[in-house]
């Protein structure tokens, strides 16, 4: 009886965690990563480990090599493998033509990822990781003022409504640079062991969610 009692309460607590989840975030709205991922920090890793694998794999690593992308997050997670510094990008996004990391036009000006005007602390103005070339890349002044302060990845859902995946078309270089620059700014923000709102796991949504902007 009490087994059967225990059993119970399980599942009522898990269709509980679920109707939260729903609430939060709808389900055409949901942008939800593996179920390892329980922490802010947690889904940079996992976002990170999917880069690895289209990169050595292709678009479809996902798919294809699943273990691969699930080895290479506990990996990171565990401190096996450490991501490379922001250097590379900074080196690649500077061999790369002088395009729009968005659209792909040519008459571009630097646009910030993490809006420069961030404001989680009183050195968020001075810092390096914000405000200089590891937070830059070109955008067209078309893009550039429709992203305005939102964070990237609502910034990408906005434009491309009815995607469910659009969290996984992001130009790795674009989402690189971003998710080495939104860790520090949840180090800073103390939020990179946080869930999700109530406690669900977190979404993509909420890797945006550290920039409060003045």
């Amino acid at each position: 009886m009490k087994i059967k009692i225990r059993i119970g309460k399980v599942k009522i607590f898990a269709a509980l965690k679920e109707m939260a989840r729903e609430i939060l975030y709808p389900t055409k709205e949901r942008a939800m990563p593996d179920r390892d991922v329980k922490t802010i920090r947690d889904l940079i890793w996992y976002q990170y480990a999917k880069i690895i694998a289209k990169s050595a794999m292709g678009e479809d690593a996902k798919k294809s090599a699943y273990g691969f992308v699930k080895q290479t997050f506990r990996d990171l997670k565990t401190d096996k493998k450490t991501w490379s510094d922001i250097l590379r990008e900074d080196k690649q996004f500077a061999q790369s033509e002088k395009e729009c990391i968005y659209c792909g036009s040519e008459e571009n000006q630097w646009e910030h990822i993490v809006p420069k005007t961030i404001k989680i602390n009183e050195r968020c103005p001075d810092c390096s990781r914000v405000q200089e070339i590891h937070n830059q890349v070109w955008a067209c002044r078309e893009c550039n003022g429709a992203k305005k302060q939102k964070g990237l990845y609502a910034f990408w859902a906005e434009r491309h409504p009815g995607d469910k995946k659009f969290y996984d078309r992001i130009p790795p270089l674009l989402e690189k640079k971003y998710l080495k620059t939104i860790y520090y700014c949840h180090e800073c923000n103390g939020s990179l062991d946080a869930t999700g709102p109530g406690g669900v796991q977190p979404t993509v949504f909420d890797l945006d969610k550290c920039i409060v902007l003045e």
